[in-house]
């Protein structure tokens, strides 16, 4: 026996649920993050570190090596990353934090050196024969 078509041609009632492969087609929303509101964008985080990083390098190499020259090249970018991390424009505050401090003490060894060969100068009357 066959069931007729039915007389007033209503439309069959549809499933809302998944499509046939069982996963939804569109990807659910994300979830803001803590501190703001549903719909206004997180801002984004900027992390260039490449000034942080290369003050860093010279700091060290300055203070191993190139008789220290090197680190106040290293001191110099170190408070411009400094400066930029501060701002929010950049990331790596620690590094350069730390670059600034190494810069400084390799600065103070050098003029403690200095101080030290004018006074071994002077007690000398600068003859080194």
């Amino acid at each position: 026996m066959s069931y007729p078509q039915d007389p007033y041609g209503q439309q069959q009632p549809q499933s809302y649920g998944p499509p046939s492969g069982g996963y939804p087609q569109q990807p659910y929303p994300q979830q803001p993050g803590y501190g703001y509101g549903y719909g206004q964008p997180m801002p984004m985080q900027n992390q260039d570190q490449g000034m942080a990083v290369a003050a860093m390098i010279c700091s060290i190499v300055g203070l191993v090596a190139c008789g220290g020259i090197l680190s106040i090249v290293g001191l110099v970018l170190g408070h411009i990353a400094y400066a930029k991390a501060k701002r929010g424009e950049a990331g790596g505050q620690g590094m350069a934090l730390a670059a600034i401090i190494i810069g400084w003490v390799v600065v103070g060894l050098l003029l403690i050196g200095v101080i030290i060969l004018v006074i071994a100068g002077i007690a000398t009357d600068w003859d080194f024969d």
